[in-house]
């Protein structure tokens, strides 16, 4: 095994569940998610030697094969008014929160629900979502407010309230019950 392989085997062991996270916070779906990364991380194997930042190039493919999977056309889903039983939550607020911030994200659209993964829980520049997502910074801009001003009016119906500029704090400390 030569070095270049034992590094990308480092790499994967480390940024795995990061990554998969990043997928499902894209699409919404496990085992898209799953089948994206896997699909990101083979083709970025082959890439390997050539790659100077392998977390942000892994991100933008991750991301990008997590929008294509969900516009497959086995993968689409009939959207319906009703919000599906979510099951019955732990008794931890926060826990609740999460599920309610998840069910939000999934009702984005797909661009405004990349862009704002890429910016918030990637930590991606407006420039370097742009590019990821081969869109210019404009709409980038245009799509991550549109996607907040969704996001809060989805999160208020269940009393959450975005407490500060997401710019500022990268933790789920931006998410508190409404009093």
């Amino acid at each position: 095994m030569d070095g270049g392989e034992e590094e990308f085997r480092r790499f994967v062991s480390a940024r795995l569940d990061a990554l998969r996270g990043l997928a499902y916070l894209t699409c919404g779906n496990w085992q898209a998610a799953e089948d994206a990364v896997a699909h990101s991380l083979a083709r970025l194997y082959t890439r390997w030697s050539k790659v100077t930042t392998p977390e942000r190039y892994a991100a933008r493919m991750v991301v990008r094969a997590a929008v294509d999977e969900v516009r497959r056309p086995w993968r689409r889903e009939v959207v319906t008014p009703d919000l599906p039983d979510v099951g019955e939550p732990d008794a931890s607020a926060v826990l609740a929160d999460r599920l309610y911030i998840r069910s939000a994200l999934r009702q984005l659209p797909a661009g405004q629900r990349a862009v704002l993964v890429l910016r918030y829980y990637a930590d991606f520049s407006v420039d370097e979502t742009a590019e990821a997502l081969g869109r210019s910074p404009g709409t980038v801009k245009s799509q991550t407010a549109r996607g907040l001003a969704t996001l809060r009016r989805l999160l208020a119906e269940h009393d959450i309230a975005w407490t500060d500029d997401p710019k500022e704090s990268r933790s789920d400390a931006r998410f508190t019950r409404a009093t």
